[in-house]
């Protein structure tokens, strides 16, 4: 290896060491996208942080850009994020805590190198968070815990570890150690420092929340905290070196065991000790899968794969950004790469760094980035890019819809920009278009994971194509892609009351059901007939 390429190779391996790309993931109202928000605040990336709880005049979180997101105060879409800190390149995303946006949040999930997971400290560990945990499990993601809400009155401490242990079945190893609850919530204590971080709250929690570090033996420590909690403190403390668990790093980096921080985002508590752990925790940009070859990031020969796309990012130009992964080389403006899908090269035009919906050119970037390309209908979620035209990386699942609705434009006149925004919208991934089989009809059927994906439909229809429709829910619960010769599908024996005959966006013929019954009774009387999932 000749210096230049060798100073080449080094460039990049520093890169993706300094590199962490990480999911948020919780239960809706954990506090995920507050905790965002001041992760933000404590990297210096934005200088007041939104999401601040009980103002009329609050500021909307920066993670939450979408019109919907900030009228409806939810998460709806994922968030790319990237900043700095200690010398650090972090990508944040922020992924919808809903069940109905739970389709994008997995694809998300595929896209990351580890998670944080939020708990609030009141409810414990919920459904949607289980559920999450699980996809990360599966891809044995590492995970770091952060118990949010200390400034209420929640759960005994070791209570939620307990609860971690016995419902994730993960070693939860608590490195930090709240100091009372409620309005008696002081700070933490760092096991690690063995120090006392006592904080005090600002205006409306916006700015950076003032710390004091104090050792436990400090002889003022019972006039600055009270002597009960001080009390409660080392007896806590006490326990925990005698009957915890150490912390492994390796069992972390292997999905066995999690790291717990205790915190309030709310009131900037704990947030900068867990934003410095977290850099230091959680690992840099690994390697991937292709076909059974590994492809490590510090692989010269550039790779990526497309995992989002999102539509009218900047409302000014209604255009369509694709969202890539970087996981090998380095990644640079008007490269060409192949395009195995569509079997030819594309030169890699109008690429991006991201801040929530805000853009900027970027010239080159490395393993573990998220990169933004305006697309122009070349890519699709699931795509492979890179140098090396064998590289496929495995397919992003697809979820089953189980929710279908008739969807129709209020005005006449709008019919192609109807059409078109539709179209786009289910480029996303998070609805699929069905239409009639019979050529007669002009009907449009969203198929979707859950119910609240109509309302985003037809909000951001309204919004961002200027078209406002309505919509009709239907009574169905299962759609299967129906193949046999046209012989089997016209002597087909459907349930009583029917099987609607749709057709989706590449042509192959969908029934929907009434129920599962419905489906299992198809199934069993149309022998020469393959009902296969929509995914």
């Amino acid at each position: 290896m000749n210096g230049l390429a060798q100073s080449h190779s080094e460039d990049l391996a520093h890169e993706v060491q300094r590199r962490r790309t990480f999911a948020i993931i919780s239960h809706p109202d954990a506090g995920k996208t507050t905790l965002t928000e001041k992760l933000l605040l404590y990297a210096g990336a934005v200088d007041l942080a939104g999401a601040v709880r009980g103002r009329k005049t609050r500021r909307h979180a920066t993670s939450d850009w979408m019109a919907l997101e900030q009228q409806r105060g939810i998460s709806i879409t994922t968030t790319v994020l990237q900043f700095e800190y200690e010398g650090r390149l972090l990508n944040l995303l922020d992924t919808p805590g809903h069940q109905d946006f739970s389709e994008d949040t997995y694809r998300t999930l595929m896209a990351v190198d580890s998670a944080v997971m939020v708990l609030d400290s009141v409810k414990g560990i919920e459904p949607q968070t289980r559920k999450l945990y699980e996809v990360c499990r599966t891809r044995k993601l590492p995970i770091l815990t952060f118990i949010n809400k200390l400034d209420q009155h929640g759960r005994a401490p070791f209570e939620l570890l307990d609860e971690i242990e016995r419902v994730l079945g993960i070693t939860a190893v608590a490195l930090n150690w709240p100091i009372g609850q409620g309005p008696g919530f002081h700070g933490v204590y760092d096991r690690e420092r063995q120090e006392i971080l006592r904080f005090r709250r600002t205006e409306h929690n916006e700015r950076r929340a003032p710390v004091m570090a104090l050792p436990l033996d400090d002889p003022g420590l019972a006039a600055e905290l009270g002597d009960d909690a001080v009390r409660a403190l080392r007896e806590d403390l006490a326990l925990l070196d005698t009957a915890g668990p150490r912390f492994d790093r390796g069992a972390l980096l292997a999905g066995k065991a999690t790291p717990v921080f205790f915190g309030s985002a709310l009131n900037n508590f704990g947030v900068e000790p867990f934003l410095a752990a977290l850099v230091e925790l959680a690992p840099p940009p690994a390697a991937r899968s292709s076909d059974g070859r590994i492809i490590e990031p510090t692989t010269e020969s550039f790779s990526a794969f497309v995992f989002k796309i999102q539509a009218n990012m900047d409302p000014r130009h209604h255009d369509r950004m694709a969202f890539l992964r970087v996981c090998s080389g380095r990644f640079r403006k008007d490269m060409t790469v192949h395009h195995p899908r569509l079997e030819r090269t594309v030169r890699m035009t109008r690429s991006h760094r991201l801040f929530a919906r805000d853009r900027e050119t970027i010239e080159e970037a490395f393993p573990g980035d998220v990169v933004g390309v305006v697309n122009p209908g070349l890519f699709v979620i699931g795509d492979t890019l890179s140098d090396d035209p064998s590289v496929r990386f495995d397919a992003i699942p697809k979820f089953e819809p189980e929710c279908f609705a008739l969807v129709r434009s209020v005005s006449v006149d709008k019919a192609k920009r109807f059409r078109r925004g539709l179209t786009q919208l289910e480029e996303e991934g998070a609805i699929q278009l069905l239409v009639s089989a019979d050529a007669g009809q002009r009907d449009i059927v969203l198929a979707a994971v859950g119910e609240l994906q109509f309302d985003v439909v037809a909000f951001r229809l309204e919004s961002e194509y200027g078209v406002p429709v309505s919509i009709e829910r239907l009574p169905y619960v299962a759609a299967r892609w129906i193949v046999a010769d046209s012989a089997a599908i016209a002597d087909m024996h459907l349930p009583y009351g029917g099987a609607p005959q749709l057709r989706d966006r590449d042509g192959r013929l969908v029934l929907l059901f009434r129920s599962m019954r419905d489906l299992e009774y198809c199934a069993e009387r149309n022998s020469g007939v393959a009902l296969q999932r929509l995914v």
